[in-house]
């Protein structure tokens, strides 16, 4: 037995209505909002916010990264990009410091009242000592690319820490993060003060984190 066909039944399976479509208005600014306490990334305003949110400037000191763990950081990425160039750096040296003591005392043995100790570098001293910068700049970009697009470089992932900047919690891009190394020379004025600061600031921060307004957090 057949039967007629009936009417035709709602797209929607489930029977729900359907939500009549808004037209696509001109896009609004977003804000800046705070960054959560322990979860990292922006909470939009009506949303429900996680236990221990916080905004910017009331982090706990807890929330910043501390002194030991920059430190160790900081050795870290020394070893991967550092520590073949100050190698080749100090044989440099080493050959310079060594060519000046024997025109010194070559000098000294032709019986000459004033003995120059400047030496002439070699060809082979001149490619190490110059091979040595580049080597170490080379490093210090990489280094800056990494911690400007990620937060992290190699020794700060390794210590769950990273580098962001203050207003947003988001990571800072290359050229602040590579302005940030070059400001490092007023951490160490006077007497490396700026890069022990961080033990007892509130937010433990460098002088040079400072004037860019970073942050360095923990990320676990």
């Amino acid at each position: 037995m057949s039967y007629p066909p009936g009417p035709p039944g709602p797209q929607n399976p489930y029977g729900y209505p359907q939500q009549p479509q808004q037209p696509a208005g001109p896009p609004q600014p977003q804000p800046q909002y705070g960054y959560a306490y322990g979860y990292g990334y922006p909470q939009p305003p009506g949303y429900p916010q996680p236990p221990g949110y916080l905004q910017p400037g009331t982090m706990p000191r807890s929330f910043y990264a501390s002194w030991g763990a920059r430190v160790g950081a900081f050795l870290i990425d020394w070893l991967i990009v550092g520590l073949v160039p100050t190698i080749i750096g100090i044989i440099g040296y080493v050959q310079f410091i060594a060519k000046a003591v024997h025109n010194v005392q070559a000098c000294q043995d032709q019986g000459a009242t004033t003995c120059p100790a400047a030496a002439h570098l070699g060809l082979g001293t001149m490619l190490l000592l110059y091979g040595a910068s580049l080597l170490g700049f080379a490093g210090q970009l990489w280094l800056s690319y990494r911690e400007g697009k990620t937060g992290c470089t190699p020794g700060k992932k390794a210590l769950g820490i990273k580098l962001v900047r203050e207003s947003t919690g988001q990571p800072v891009g290359f050229g602040t993060a590579f302005g940030r190394r070059v400001l490092q020379f007023v951490d160490a004025l006077p007497c490396y003060l700026g890069f022990l600061w961080p033990a007892w600031d509130a937010k433990r921060q460098t002088f040079s984190d400072k004037i860019l307004s970073t942050i360095v957090v923990n990320t676990r």
